[in-house]
């Protein structure tokens, strides 16, 4: 770390310049890779991506800065837990490392038949400067990978996430084993994951699995576990059945609000995940982009790269296979153009899957600048310095007719906050877009320090027994006094409620500091009914004190207006779901807290 201060105060100072901000400088990416100048999510200077449309200007990463100054992730090991690598492709392999297991055949190649691991790979260290492809946001990091979608028994879940097959604690290398395990999968729920450690052991055994990786791996060091946050915002999909919203009888009608929410799965909701929400080419929500109080932090993920920028990266070696074949052109890249007549990169990686690795090439670039910082402190140093996009973004209003017949007005999903700690925060954004420069800044002339041991408080429970009257703005609390004083990092919510029309719920938290998190926002498209052991998290209350009174409050917004509707996509099938309102009043049977601080 003291070397690299040392060259870049000199650099500086040739420069003619003492002032601390990296963006009053802008440099090229140099390299000469033919694809680097579309690649926006790096540098955004109103390019297209080989699409019809461009982007806006500075809604990048910024990383311009960083990579001037020679810090690119040099010394940083990120597994890829995927479809599995190319570690041979010809964009990637000077930067794989030894470690990357095949789950299938335990080889140490981990195959990739599809392509979606190796365009992550791509977007977290391809190789700068060779003239081919692109570069990585972390174009000096190492590489390892694992077919773990191919594979997914739980000894290749511990064997990819930092485990023995048995989940054993390993004695991680921070020079040769992984400090940064990108996840860019996830699962599609219909209601809140039971969170119960006595009825899914194996619940409880990931958990202190992560939690060790995170706090104890690396010689105390740990490593980051970066998690993509869903691509269900208007819509999502179980098997053959596309589930989306009905409302006023217009199909896709949900009055703007997330139909699917990211706060939901066990992946999602657990601590140890860094959640990533994904931007696009314009800098705001990406279309498709899940979101909650869970998100950490955006990154770009693009769209679809036919109508507007995707990401450009990596895709399998070959025009017979991957995500860019011949013969199935959809930009200007893809389909075994002139620009790529053999295939071996795309134009149309997007989704959450392309946020999480941008953010997880970020932070290795964070980590390079300053070996010695533990995981926890590198994710509060992409908090602390989260660029606030979107910035004018109104918040999500949502009229409905209460129980006594007046029309009540609910402000569903709040524009950007400011928490009592002085953090900036929005469910579509967490703490905003990462901001790589100012990240890299805060390392190297902040005087960062590592975090203070982390403590993580029992769950406190709250017998409430209270209804939820129907249709009715004020809703219910239901309150909890934290008597520890903590600074909060972040907070778990365990719920068991009774609800026949679980879509028509509004679930919220107050801190002691009045900080409103929106945990869970109306018309989510859950099936089915009750919430049992369901856990919800936020990182709303970042930097805030826990000790005083803590606040739960509820609200059932739908006196029987809206619907969830399943299609078919094979059969053609189409089912009406929770057309009838609710009979009678829910239920809170109880709730509890738990606070990750120190």
């Amino acid at each position: 770390m003291k070397l690299n201060r040392l060259i870049i105060s000199i650099s500086l100072a040739m420069a003619g310049t003492a002032q601390a901000n990296p963006d009053q400088w802008q440099y090229p990416l140099f390299g000469g890779d033919p694809f680097t100048p579309q690649q926006w999510h790096l540098k955004n200077t109103g390019q297209d991506g080989y699409s019809p449309l461009t982007g806006v200007a500075g809604e990048d990463l910024d990383v311009d800065f960083a990579h001037a100054m020679g810090i690119k992730g040099r010394g940083i090991t990120v597994a890829v837990i995927d479809s599995g690598v190319e570690i041979d492709h010809e964009d990637l392999r000077a930067n794989v490392v030894p470690g990357s297991i095949n789950l299938l055949d335990g080889s140490g190649y981990p195959t990739d038949g599809h392509g979606h691991g190796t365009a992550v790979a791509g977007i977290i260290a391809a190789v700068e400067a060779n003239g081919l492809g692109g570069r990585g946001v972390a174009p000096l990091a190492n590489l390892i990978g694992f077919n773990y979608l191919d594979a997914q028994s739980e000894q290749s879940w511990f064997l990819s996430h930092g485990r023995t097959a048995e989940n054993g604690k390993r004695e991680l290398n921070r020079f040769t084993d992984a400090r940064i395990y990108n996840q860019s999968y996830g699962s599609t729920l219909l209601k809140p994951f039971p969170y119960d450690y006595e009825a899914n052991p194996s619940l409880l055994a990931k958990d202190s699995a992560m939690a060790d990786v995170t706090n104890d791996s690396q010689r105390g060091q740990g490593s980051l576990f970066v998690k993509s946050a869903g691509n269900s915002y208007g819509t999502y999909r179980v098997g053959a059945w596309l589930i989306l919203p009905r409302e006023d009888g217009l199909y896709y009608n949900n009055h703007g609000l997330p139909f699917h929410s990211a706060n939901l799965s066990h992946e999602n909701i657990n601590y140890w995940n860094m959640v990533v929400s994904a931007t696009n080419a314009e800098g705001k929500r990406s279309s498709y982009s899940s979101v909650g109080s869970n998100v950490w932090v955006a990154a770009p993920g693009g769209e679809y790269g036919t109508d507007a920028p995707a990401i450009v990266t990596t895709d399998i070696q070959g025009c017979d296979k991957g995500m860019n074949r011949a013969g199935t052109s959809s930009n200007r890249l893809n389909g075994g153009s002139e620009l790529d007549p053999v295939c071996n990169y795309t134009a149309t990686m997007n989704g959450t899957s392309s946020a999480a690795p941008n953010a997880s090439g970020a932070a290795a670039v964070v980590m390079s600048a300053n070996h010695a910082l533990d995981a926890r402190t590198v994710r509060h140093v992409l908090a602390q310095t989260a660029r606030q996009n979107d910035a004018d973004i109104e918040p999500i209003m949502l009229s409905f007719t209460q129980a006594d017949g007046t029309v009540a007005s609910y402000d569903a999903l709040p524009g950007w906050q400011r928490n009592a700690a002085g953090y900036s925060f929005h469910n579509f954004y967490g703490f905003g877009s990462v901001d790589v420069d100012a990240a890299v800044w805060k390392v190297l002339f902040g005087g960062v320090q590592n975090l203070p041991e982390q403590v993580v408080t029992p769950w406190s429970l709250v017998a409430a027994n209270v209804q939820i009257p129907d249709a009715t703005l004020e809703g219910v609390t239901s309150e909890l006094n934290i008597e520890q004083n903590l600074t909060v990092e972040a907070v778990q919510v365990k719920l068991n409620i009774d609800h026949s029309r679980l879509r028509d719920l509004a679930i919220e938290l107050v801190s002691p500091s009045g900080t409103r998190s929106v945990l869970m926002n109306p018309r989510v498209g859950f099936i089915g009914e009750n919430i049992e052991e369901g856990v919800l998290l936020s990182n709303h209350f970042y930097g805030e004190q826990a000790a005083g009174v803590w606040t739960l409050r509820v609200r059932d917004t739908d006196a029987g207006t809206s619907e969830t509707v399943a299609f078919n996509t094979q059969t053609r099938q189409l089912l009406k779901l929770n057309t009838v309102n609710n009979a009678e009043p829910g239920v809170v049977r109880d709730w509890s807290l738990r606070i990750f601080g120190h």
